[in-house]
């Protein structure tokens, strides 16, 4: 590691990227100087830009908080702090002490979106930041409010009336939006971020159910259409819908993910095929069907009056064994076992390394993953199955740079 590689990093930006690691592993400026016997006010210097690291420090850092040096003063995009704004979120909640882990969790969002936007520059792909149009609240009930923009983003987006299952990927195709599933504290639901360079970031808990991890996207893109860039906190003790904007994200994510007509239609159909009888089996299938919380279906199917008033509190105040019926029906919550990342990263990361922009060690480190595995999602990637004449399986190898493709296409 030359001087000439540090120089070539703008000293603030090395220095946020120094803090927000030491943050993440745990230390103190202390520690840090103590580790590395320097003086404490040497740490805070370089951290704050003042003077840029030596070689050696550098180094001694980067082992610290087991890091690649690369991750320094590699070509990578400058942001705004995602650390400050989650912890200014959570005082303007009037909550004086983060969740433990919430720093972490926050710089690893901030890491993976920044990977993500250097992976779209190699590639020349970048995000679509054509945002839909911000939905004003105050005019009407935030509830109806929430109601009518989850119609209109449906209407806008021609997703008719049935189950949005790829979230995630609606997300970022049709809003710009770069969400990941991070682990974060088991209290927290969602967090977000924005920098006019990352855009509009979304973490929701890796911990939680996939079920609940969708219900906290759709939540968290209701805020994101009516209030727009705005750092939050999602925490599940005491976020519930006692405000004009919480009643309004509740009401267009039950809208979005469970469309009134639709969900109507077979409801409707179902009950007629049952002679009216309507279990909690039932109920566990159709929120299975539309991968939302067994909770907010049945709430959902409540305010549609198409059960009665108190439905949910029954089931869950001494009603039927619901979850005995899930496990039984082979329906229980399906928790994210570790950090899945979006299928558009991992596509820009296997072409990056097609197209020899990075290495394979990048290649893993990018994709949080040993060699191996990372070679394993580079086949996922570049090989497709086909059934040949004789019923064997065959694989054929895609070259992910071929153009399919050129100019534009004449709708005629």
């Amino acid at each position: 590691m030359g001087k000439r590689a540090i120089e070539k990093v703008d000293p603030r930006v090395l220095g946020r990227r120094l803090r927000e690691s030491r943050r993440a592993s745990g230390f103190t400026q202390n520690g840090v100087a103590a580790q590395l016997s320097v003086p404490r006010d040497t740490v805070a210097a370089v951290e704050n830009g003042e003077r840029p690291p030596r070689p050696d420090e550098l180094i001694g850092m980067a082992r610290l908080f087991a890091r690649p040096v690369g991750d320094f003063v590699g070509r990578r995009e400058t942001a705004a702090d995602f650390g400050d704004q989650v912890r200014a979120a959570v005082r303007a909640r009037g909550i004086r002490e983060s969740p433990r882990g919430l720093d972490s969790a926050a710089a690893e969002l901030q890491r993976l979106c920044e990977d993500y936007l250097h992976l779209e520059n190699l590639t020349g792909a970048p995000l679509r930041q054509d945002h839909p149009r911000r939905y004003c609240a105050g005019s009407a009930p935030p509830v109806e409010e929430g109601d009518a923009a989850a119609s209109a983003e449906r209407s806008r987006l021609g997703l008719g009336d049935g189950p949005l299952l790829c979230l995630g990927e609606f997300l970022e195709t049709y809003a710009g939006i770069r969400a990941f599933d991070i682990e974060l504290p088991s209290g927290v639901a969602a967090l977000v971020c924005h920098s006019d360079e990352l855009g509009h970031c979304l973490a929701v808990n890796a911990r939680h159910p996939e079920e609940h991890r969708r219900w906290s996207m759709a939540h968290q893109y209701g805020h994101f259409l009516s209030l727009r860039y705005r750092s939050a906190v999602h925490l599940l003790a005491n976020d519930g819908p006692d405000t004009d904007a919480e009643r309004f994200a509740d009401a267009f994510a039950s809208s979005l993910l469970m469309p009134s007509a639709g969900l109507r239609r077979r409801f409707n159909g179902h009950f007629r095929a049952v002679g009216g009888k309507v279990t909690a089996a039932d109920l566990c299938g159709l929120a299975r069907h539309y991968l939302v919380p067994l909770e907010y279906m049945t709430l959902r199917l409540e305010k549609l009056r198409l059960l009665p008033e108190g439905t949910w509190d029954g089931l869950r105040n001494g009603g039927p064994g619901v979850m005995g019926v899930q496990t039984e029906r082979g329906l229980s919550a399906h928790v994210s076992g570790s950090e899945d990342l979006p299928f558009r990263y991992r596509l820009l990361a296997v072409k990056a390394y097609c197209e020899e922009h990075i290495t394979e060690g990048q290649l893993a480190r990018l994709l949080r993953v040993d060699r191996v595995s990372a070679r394993m999602t580079v086949r996922e990637f570049t090989h497709t199955g086909h059934v040949l004449p004789d019923g064997e399986v065959g694989m054929s190898r895609l070259d992910l740079a071929t153009i399919i493709a050129d100019g534009a296409r004449d709708p005629a």
